[in-house]
């Protein structure tokens, strides 16, 4: 069955990885007929081109020398025997080697020489409807040759364009693009995933260059939520119904839990003032729901801050960090920490590690982090007394959390967050198209929310006081894991830019949390 992936999905999806699809790929061939799988996959990407575009009579077909350009023979085929009745045309890009091909891909190349269709490697002029069959999963370095050339015209047509699989330069674990085109295509696309979902599909480059999404199972079971093989990774999906506050007729503001904001470091500290930052995360945390939220300004010598009173939200509550030392360490208590912290936060951490039941980690306090000799093994002792952590770094911060570089970090998504959760003994949200929420022993989640729209300052400042907020509220009556926690707050962030109604107009952090 095919499915167009909507964002959100309903449920959560497994991802997997090259190694794990061809493993399943492999199962299948065992149990199958000879060539049946490839005849499936063609049938599918036919029939999902036909619905998609029912009055298509010049089709051209990009054929690569593996399964993939197999599948696209097949549909070639499919196509061929549909244009002859309709009076249109069907031609086919070859970029393989016959003498090369698999066996199930050379089924389908006697095939199509037996029906007479013609090899036109050059697209034609007037063309309803491109397959790209290129390259499928096995993209891995920089396109050339004939191959960059076609995937430079696959990108910058016009003419919708289907592809099998992943659009070809896309590196399916990663999300890398290897194309020498930009991967945001010019025209109309549709991405048709067969067999399994690829988390590249979903993360870095991946989300601009696939389209529309869909998916077939080719009849496996792959994609069902009790999975035949262990996943890569997961595509979040709400696992429950979000939290109605109106249905909650017994609820009070100490059933919501509390959430501490400590950062808005104050302009008297050393001429930077970052206050804005702490107020975005403490708006946020008080919008989602958290039942009381206080707000720990960093001035000079631990003094309270120059603002005592948020004019557009009065109930936040404003204390020295100082005096709000008990409330930090309160079992039904979250805090931030960060925002906008600057050089200041480095003297409240200390205090904060050894204390805080749930602490939330963002910015600056991620920087102190990881210039602080012996940081690492003071927040991984916090998973062994109990206590829980959140870092929410982006790229580059990531990058000096793992001494590496942003790029390093960006080629591998999956496998920096995991490596840092794993490292730092937390949970970690790495930031980004696709945001990674990972956790040690336990399969990574990767965000299907959010758009271009959130690369704005603050609104990183937002998902820390909405995270802050979800777990707050977690112990009280949810009981799902704290990565699942996490993960939902990601998710509304996300949905949040999704739902901004007005795109001729930026969305602002400011806006975000009141979506």
């Amino acid at each position: 069955m095919q499915h167009l992936l909507a964002s959100p999905p309903a449920r959560p999806w497994p991802l997997y990885g090259v190694s794990a699809t061809r493993t399943l790929e492999t199962r299948w061939l065992a149990q199958l007929p000879a060539h049946s799988l490839m005849a499936r996959a063609g049938d599918a990407v036919f029939r999902l081109g036909r619905a998609l575009y029912p009055h298509a009579r010049q089709v051209w077909v990009a054929c690569g020398g593996g399964n993939n350009g197999g599948d696209g023979l097949v549909a070639a085929l499919a196509w061929h025997r549909h244009c002859q009745v309709a009076g249109g045309r069907v031609s086919v890009g070859w970029f393989g080697h016959p003498d090369r091909l698999p066996d199930d891909a050379r089924a389908a190349w006697q095939a199509l020489q037996a029906a007479g269709i013609p090899l036109e490697n050059t697209p034609p002029p007037h063309t309803d409807l491109a397959i790209d069959a290129l390259l499928g999963i096995g993209v891995q370095r920089a396109l050339d040759g004939a191959l960059a050339t076609c995937s430079t015209w696959l990108q910058t047509t016009a003419t919708p364009t289907l592809c099998v699989d992943l659009p070809s330069g896309l590196d399916a674990d990663r999300g890398h693009w290897w194309g020498p085109a930009p991967a945001r295509p010019a025209g109309p696309r549709h991405t048709l995933s067969l067999l399994t979902l690829k988390p590249g599909l979903f993360t870095a480059d991946g989300r601009d260059a696939v389209g529309d999404l869909w998916f077939d199972d080719l009849g496996t079971g792959s994609g069902d939520a009790t999975p035949p093989l262990p996943p890569t990774a997961w595509l979040h999906g709400p696992a429950h119904a979000p939290l109605n506050w109106r249905q909650a007729h017994t609820s009070h503001k100490g059933s919501r839990g509390n959430v501490v904001v400590i950062g808005g470091q104050d302009v008297a500290h050393n001429g930077n003032g970052m206050t804005g930052a702490a107020l975005l995360a403490a708006r946020a945390a008080l919008r989602h729901g958290a039942g009381r939220v206080y707000v720990g300004l960093l001035a000079p010598h631990g003094g309270p801050g120059a603002l005592s009173l948020d004019s557009l939200h009065p109930e936040l509550m404003f204390r020295s960090p100082a005096a709000l030392a008990p409330v930090v360490a309160a079992p039904d208590a979250v805090t931030v920490c960060g925002c906008g912290g600057g050089e200041a936060v480095a003297a409240e951490l200390p205090a904060l590690l050894a204390d805080s039941p749930t602490l939330v980690l963002d910015a600056d306090a991620l920087n102190v982090l990881a210039r602080q000799p012996g940081a690492q093994a003071l927040v991984a002792a916090r998973r062994a007394r109990g206590q829980s952590t959140v870092l929410t770094p982006h790229p580059l911060e990531a990058a000096r959390l793992l001494g590496t570089s942003a790029q390093m970090v960006q080629d591998d998504r999956l496998a920096a967050a995991q490596r840092l959760a794993e490292g730092w003994q937390c949970t970690v949200v790495l930031k980004g198209s696709g945001t990674v929420v990972a956790t040690p022993d336990a399969t990574p989640r990767i965000n299907p929310s959010g758009n271009g729209l959130l690369a704005t300052a603050g609104t990183g400042d937002v998902l820390a006081g909405l995270i802050g907020a979800h777990l707050a509220q977690q112990p009280h009556g949810r009981g799902m894991p704290l990565e699942q926690t996490v993960a939902d707050a990601v998710l509304a962030h996300g949905l949040a830019a999704d739902r901004w109604p007005d795109r001729s107009v930026c969305l602002t952090a400011s806006d975000l949390y009141a979506v």
